[in-house]
């Protein structure tokens, strides 16, 4: 007994103490420092005012007005229509947008897989768009997609639509044109995640396959597909994520920020941008933007809870 004690009290003797091991590691404090300022200032900061302001009726032009109003504007914000019509519309955007993003990546993926000559020069071209600026992007799609647009003419004299589509006044299609569009900038990013994975899926699995008969749409179904799920699970949810932060898209492409005269484009951030600059009614907004926050966590949690298992 006393011979444990005698150790245990060598071991603490040696084991440096916590100033003198922050001590020995000053320089990477001091590195690390500006980092933590800035989170201190723009995100801690911000995050723990924005909270506060939820239970005022605060505005930047009145701001010695403020009102105390508790939980009001939490009760007003997840009873808002207009709140959960811009969920509705992004549930529209990104059912649309995740399976045309993932589905092209993963088309072209598999294509470049299987090349050899020129696989560099074509996936510089296919990642082109997604370092182009969104709103060039979304300023060409609009001109394109427009009633006097090529696309629209070709879709005209093909017979599938009888004349010009006002697609902006519509319910539904903005959210899908705006889907489409998204796809032709982001599905690079599909591409190159999966075209990794599939780099780095082990041949001898293929191999095997192909002596126990397999053709070419059995391994990719068997093989290819199911080795990928945790490349497809990060994209779904990242895109999840930043569909509902949506904001520039909408924006660039001539919506004003309520999204419409019958709000058929507007999403949640828009929302809450409309809230807390045009209405100046910054305690309801920093509400709206925690409810989105909360949003966002659940949904990733589900994601990681149901979508993850299955996986593993």
């Amino acid at each position: 007994m006393t011979a444990l004690v005698d150790q245990q009290a060598r071991s603490a003797a040696a084991a440096p103490s916590l100033f003198l091991r922050m001590r020995r590691s000053r320089w990477g404090y001091v590195f690390v420092s500006p980092w933590v300022v800035l989170y201190l200032f723009f995100g801690l900061y911000p995050l723990i005012l924005s909270f506060y302001l939820t239970f005022f009726n605060y505005s930047f032009v009145t701001p010695e007005d403020r009102t105390f109003v508790g939980i009001g504007n939490w009760v007003d914000g997840s009873t808002d229509p207009l709140f959960w019509k811009s969920l509705f519309n992004i549930v529209i955007n990104q059912s649309t947008f995740i399976l045309l993003k993932n589905g092209l990546g993963l088309l072209i993926a598999a294509l470049l897989f299987r090349i050899t000559w020129g696989a560099r020069l074509f996936r510089t071209i296919y990642f082109l768009p997604v370092i182009t600026s969104t709103v060039v992007l979304m300023t060409i799609g609009d001109n394109l997609a427009s009633p006097g647009g090529p696309a629209q003419k070709i879709l005209i004299d093909a017979g599938i639509i009888s004349g010009p589509a006002f697609w902006k006044s519509d319910d539904t299609l903005p959210m899908i044109i705006i889907a489409f569009i998204n796809t032709w900038k982001w599905f690079g990013i599909s591409t190159i995640i999966l075209l990794a994975g599939m780099y780095g899926i082990d041949p001898r699995l293929y191999e095997a396959a192909v002596v126990d008969g397999a053709q070419g749409r059995q391994l990719f179904r068997f093989i290819t597909l199911p080795m990928l799920r945790p490349q497809l699970f990060f994209l779904l949810v990242v895109d999840i994520i930043n569909g509902l932060q949506m904001f520039t898209e909408v924006f660039s492409i001539g919506f004003n920020i309520y999204g419409g005269i019958n709000h058929q484009a507007l999403t949640p951030v828009l929302y809450l941008y409309a809230q807390a600059f045009d209405r100046s009614n910054v305690g309801y907004a920093s509400t709206l933007g925690l409810l989105l926050a909360f949003l966002i966590a659940a949904l990733t949690v589900l994601q990681f809870k149901f979508v993850r298992s299955e996986i593993d």
